[in-house]
């Protein structure tokens, strides 16, 4: 066959019979493409994966279980042929050619009718990159454009209507790579961003020129806007006609003001949305290796504010409740409540070696982690100097990813880096 170029061309597959030939990993890859262009997708192969057998059990694929046979094509309109057998793929090429059915195979582009395209997603776009048979080039250059989209380096010559309103966006812990597409894509097209101080501020400095950028500082017993002019604000703007985005901190909706915002702009009938952050509790042990469960020794764990001191008159915390919990306590905004905190926990129960971590500035260039136990936390703060804001995980789930430390449950004070990545 001549090596011409392909002729490009886009599929609609909705409701149509795709035939694939093999239950491999390379079925497994491409199935899920399939499922979303809507086509009913037959599988024929002796054996699947487990995923793939997972989505035969939830209906989503039909499976035949056997080796090919041409009678498979009938009312077929596109076949993928990925086995790892080079004869039955070609047994298969050649039916699909006398058959005048496109075929792409796995094992050898050049003897292939069609082949699979490098393809990427934005705002209503499928964009799709072929070349010579250079799948490593055309994935690179798919990711380039699509993440040039979603950043918005690469400007759409067509950008969508402008639709005045409100978006609460997650920017996660605080690594300004954590926040999700959609968070950063509804950043880039908004018209003013209305911005936390604990919001990635690096984000920030990629927006377009014409973006305003108000800054509601909330800084710990500092300058403050009130929560109700920040309603007034993003309100206003949103019925001027602008598209504001709310921009946060960890996620809207955990401990942050996220659901009074809601309220303030349905009252005003105002259009809202929601885009969830990477939440600082979960994110930031995780990103030092912390685990918040471990099937050896916690099945649960609990958030808990920590801006009230156990006994305030306004605290709603069961403090003696949390104190006869085996599992994991995640404390927010609790650095400079944590030895009252420590007392009312020993208290109410908790073993005095409980192990205790401490992640200041969680995946940001200054990160750092203080270990130490429940009866020795205070202290331990003072020596470190730890300042907010950090994130404090309480239980066994810290001797398990510092075993070297806790090695009898007890241990000195230490503050650690990442250990894995040293």
């Amino acid at each position: 066959m001549t090596d011409h170029p392909p002729y490009p061309s886009g599929l609609r597959l909705g409701g149509r019979r795709v035939l694939v030939v093999g239950g491999g990993q390379v079925a497994q890859r491409r199935i899920p493409g399939l499922l979303a262009a809507g086509a009913d997708v037959v599988v024929v192969s002796p054996q699947l994966t487990p995923a793939i057998e997972g989505q035969v059990r939830a209906g989503e694929v039909a499976w035949l279980e056997r080796g090919f046979a041409d009678v498979d094509l009938e009312d077929t309109w596109y076949v993928i042929a990925a086995t790892d057998d080079r004869a039955v793929n070609e047994q298969v090429s050649n039916a699909c050619e006398a058959a005048r059915i496109f075929c792409v195979r796995s094992d050898d582009a050049t003897a292939a009718t069609a082949w699979t395209p490098a393809v990427g997603r934005y705002d209503g776009l499928t964009l799709a990159v072929l070349g010579r048979r250079e799948p490593r080039r055309t994935a690179a250059v798919r990711d380039a454009i699509v993440t040039g989209l979603h950043e918005g380096t690469i400007a759409a010559s067509e950008r969508r209507p402008s639709v005045p309103g409100v978006t609460l966006v997650g920017g996660g812990p605080g690594d300004p790579e954590l926040i999700s597409v959609a968070g950063r894509r509804a950043l880039m097209e908004a018209d003013v961003v209305v911005a936390d101080r604990l919001a990635p501020r690096e984000l920030l400095g990629d927006l377009p020129a014409t973006t305003e950028v108000v800054d509601v500082a909330k800084l710990p017993r500092g300058r403050s806007a009130r929560q109700e002019e920040i309603n007034k604000l993003i309100v206003e703007r949103a019925l001027a006609g602008q598209r504001v985005a709310r921009f946060t901190g960890g996620d809207s909706f955990v401990f942050g003001r996220g659901f009074e915002q809601i309220e303030a702009c349905r009252l005003a009938g105002v259009p809202v949305h929601v885009i969830p952050g990477l939440s600082s509790p979960l994110a930031v042990p995780a990103a030092v290796g912390i685990p918040v469960t471990h099937r050896a020794v916690a099945h649960e764990f609990t958030v808990v504010s920590g801006h009230l001191p156990p006994g305030h008159a306004e605290s709603l915390v069961d403090w003696e409740a949390l104190g006869r919990l085996r599992g994991t306590l995640l404390l927010m905004m609790a650095v400079e409540n944590a030895p009252h905190i420590a007392a009312a926990l020993l208290s109410a129960g908790r073993p005095s070696t409980t192990p205790v971590a401490v992640v200041c500035d969680g995946s940001m260039p200054g990160e750092r982690t203080v270990l130490s136990t429940l009866s020795d936390l205070g202290a331990d703060l003072d020596r470190h100097a730890v300042r907010p804001p950090a994130i404090i995980v309480v239980g066994d789930v810290v001797a398990v990813a510092h075993p070297d430390v806790f090695g009898g449950r007890g241990a000195s004070a230490a503050s650690v880096s990442r250990p894995w990545q040293s």
